[in-house]
């Protein structure tokens, strides 16, 4: 069982060339034989017009009324007359019969030839018919087939004393140099087949080479090497490319794995914060470390921490369900203006604790979606805690809902000034397990998923969602709905 790509390509080619190759030698061998049997075939006719015009020219002008007593007369001069007409056509015989098929005489001819003198009635009858007999022995006169072409002799007015039969072996002109020919273009088709086959091994070899190497590099990263990577050769051809969008998919595997990394780092101390905090304030008032006049405040504290863990857990949980298929979504058409609003109602004590700057605008003052309004809402509360949560004090929060009347699209807008995200990870800001503030300066909240709910939410729309920044500047979300009438 064959099982290399190579090996197949090469017996594949090789298949194909060959056929190839035998039929075009086929074809041109055959359309050469064919030229060549017509060229004979003319060349016989000529020839035995001209020995058919002699013959009767000098049996016409002579005295003589029988038919055979004229050959006898003229046997010694016709056989060489006969000769030079046969010279004419290679491999080539004259025979001249009477009526009753009696072969009365022909060129000279080796000993033993003919191997019989006359030739059948049935076959004299076809002649005098007209009819085509083409190749054959005579009935027996020759011991291999011979190709005859027959031209009756006539007198001037018109009765038929004799056939005279033009015979050839051969069915083609010059068959030494046809034969040399058909050689030559079989030798010429093989060595082309030779010279095609090791082109096509190295094109071969080029194109399996790189998939050879791709396929070492699969295997490394499915044992978790994402840091091979597969040389890029031919410019932009598909092996090319192939092998750059497997180059993309080990850098985007391995950021990835290094944000995985990064996501159980944060889960494992955001679980283990809020934890330690609240085991330790319940033992210390347990113990009676803390003073009961003390204990409502760091209740409070507790509790605070209790909010974080349920937050971090349900956002689990919501990344879970979205995975499994399990949350679906209900589309109604809400406007997204009073939504947008609501939101920034909600968090507005946050935004006045920062004494941020707030810019809220719309085309109109009610603008209408279709969409699920409950997961609509959760992305304006994420984008709007993450604006708040990296704006500076005295910083500057934007929000804009414009009508865009050639895409049909509402587009809502969340903009914010503050350290916005380095333009290495724009591409990744979407991602499962990315967090920007890595130095937890001032992110010291959240696992990093707030972003990646937010973009499952808008893809199960069917709408989309991108992030523009320049760092230490801005930073701005900007997501899509379908516009649609008053509900």
């Amino acid at each position: 069982m064959i099982k290399s790509v190579f090996i197949k390509y090469i017996l594949a080619f090789l298949a194909i060339i060959t056929i190839s190759f035998t039929i075009l030698a086929t074809v041109i061998t055959s359309a050469i034989v064919q030229n060549s049997i017509e060229a004979k075939g003319i060349s016989m006719a000529n020839a035995a017009n001209v020995a058919k015009m002699n013959i009767e020219a000098n049996f016409n002008g002579s005295s003589l009324k029988s038919f055979g007593e004229f050959i006898d007369s003229v046997k010694s001069s016709l056989t060489k007359e006969l000769s030079a007409y046969t010279a004419l056509t290679e491999d080539s015989l004259i025979l001249i019969a009477d009526l009753d098929g009696n072969i009365l005489v022909s060129n000279p001819l080796p000993s033993g030839y003919l191997e019989k003198d006359f030739i059948s009635g049935e076959i004299m009858r076809n002649i005098l018919n007209e009819n085509e007999i083409g190749l054959q022995t005579l009935d027996g006169v020759f011991s291999e087939r011979h190709f005859i072409f027959p031209m009756l002799l006539k007198s001037k007015t018109g009765e038929v004393y004799g056939v005279l039969f033009f015979c050839s072996v051969s069915a083609m002109e010059n068959s030494f140099f046809m034969n040399q020919m058909i050689n030559t273009i079989i030798l010429s088709c093989l060595w082309v087949l030779a010279a095609t086959m090791v082109i096509v091994y190295f094109i071969t070899e080029k194109i399996i080479s790189p998939v050879r190497e791709m396929s070492k590099a699969a295997k490394s990263f499915a044992l978790g090497r994402f840091d091979v990577r597969v040389s890029v050769k031919g410019g932009r051809d598909e092996i090319s490319e192939l092998a750059s969008a497997l180059n993309g998919m080990a850098a985007s595997l391995a950021v990835n794995e290094e944000m995985q990394r990064t996501f159980l780092a944060n889960v494992s101390h955001d679980l283990r914060t809020p934890m330690t905090s609240i085991h330790g304030f319940v033992n210390s008032i347990l113990d009676g470390t803390i003073p009961p006049d003390k204990h409502e405040d760091y209740l409070k504290i507790v509790s605070a921490e209790t909010s974080r863990l349920s937050k971090l857990v349900s956002s689990l949980f919501d990344i879970t369900r979205i995975q499994a298929g399990e949350r679906k979504f209900s589309k109604t058409n809400f406007d997204i203006c009073e939504t947008a609003r609501n939101a920034v109602i909600f968090l507005e004590q946050k935004i006045e604790a920062k004494h941020l700057e707030l810019e809220f605008s719309c085309d109109e003052d009610n603008m209408y979606v279709s969409a699920d309004s409950v997961a609509i809402r959760q992305i304006l509360d994420n984008l709007l805690e993450n604006a708040i949560k990296f704006t500076p004090e005295k910083g500057l929060i934007k929000i804009n809902i414009s009508e865009k009347d050639k895409e049909k699209k509402i587009h809502v807008s969340v903009y914010n000034t503050g350290t916005g995200i380095p333009a290495e990870d724009i591409p990744f800001v979407f991602g499962r397990f990315y967090k920007s503030d890595r130095s937890r300066g001032l992110d010291k909240t959240g696992a990093g998923l707030g972003l990646f709910i937010v973009k499952t939410i808008i893809e199960a729309h069917g709408e989309k969602i991108w992030a523009a920044s320049e760092y230490e500047k801005y930073c701005e979300f900007i997501f899509t709905l379908p516009k649609t009438k008053i509900s």
